[in-house]
């Protein structure tokens, strides 16, 4: 019997899985493998650096069959990571994806300019937000509420670890992406020149979902806390 979709801890098994995942989201949620010659850029940008550095905030969706549908992965500490991404990542992605020199000319010569400038994850506006994510899901496992599942399992384990807050940066023109980040509490950071992105922010704390599901939660937290134990 085919078990149901899950939420379980990141393994090296899943590496081509998430990389599979991140390429095919990375065109505003679209599949982006039209744009990127080699499908190991998008993935040695936003999500192999994560899963190697900080693996234990790595999550993914797992179908049911072992394979991974979907992941949140970031990291506790925006600056800490940032540099560890230089000194320790970007020495293993070098010869597959050398420096472009001058402007870039291209999607590849852009993203690959990204890969060479890990200060930009440092803002001094997010300061109070020290943690950042990046969750994906293919299309087929979206609107089921998996990716609510992945974010309560990645703010719990930031908690955990007593990191107070988080951020993450949506496509300004994203907006089912932002509509959902809307419904989990994330609020706008003002950042100067953001550029096509929007910064987010909310704290790690466990926060009632907002609407009608919401209101189903607490009325059966409600009904569960007045049955008697025994």
């Amino acid at each position: 019997m085919t078990q149901a979709a899950r939420v379980r801890p990141y393994r090296a098994a899943d590496r081509e899985d998430l990389a599979d995942i991140c390429v095919r989201t990375a065109d505003n949620g679209g599949d982006a493998r039209h744009l990127y010659p080699d499908p190991w850029l998008m993935p040695a940008l936003f999500a192999e650096p994560y899963a190697h550095l900080e693996p234990e905030l790595a999550f993914v969706l797992d179908d049911g069959r072992g394979r991974a549908v979907g992941y949140v992965l970031g990291t506790a500490d925006t600056r800490r990571f940032a540099d560890a991404f230089r000194e320790t990542w970007l020495p293993r992605v070098t010869d597959r994806f050398p420096e472009p020199q001058g402007e870039p000319e291209s999607p590849t010569e852009a993203m690959t300019t990204l890969l060479y400038r890990p200060e930009r994850m440092v803002l001094p506006e997010l300061h109070a937000h020290p943690a950042h994510l990046h969750i994906d899901l293919l299309p087929p496992w979206r609107r089921k509420g998996h990716g609510r599942q992945l974010m309560d399992t990645f703010l719990h384990a930031l908690h955990r670890r007593g990191v107070p807050a988080v951020h993450l940066s949506v496509l300004t023109a994203n907006t089912p992406a932002r509509a959902f980040y809307d419904r989990l509490g994330f609020q706008a950071i003002d950042v100067p020149d953001p550029g096509p992105l929007t910064y987010l922010g909310r704290s790690t704390e466990r926060e009632e979902p907002v609407g009608r599901a919401g209101n189903d939660r607490r009325a059966r937290e409600r009904a569960e806390a007045a049955v008697p134990e025994g």
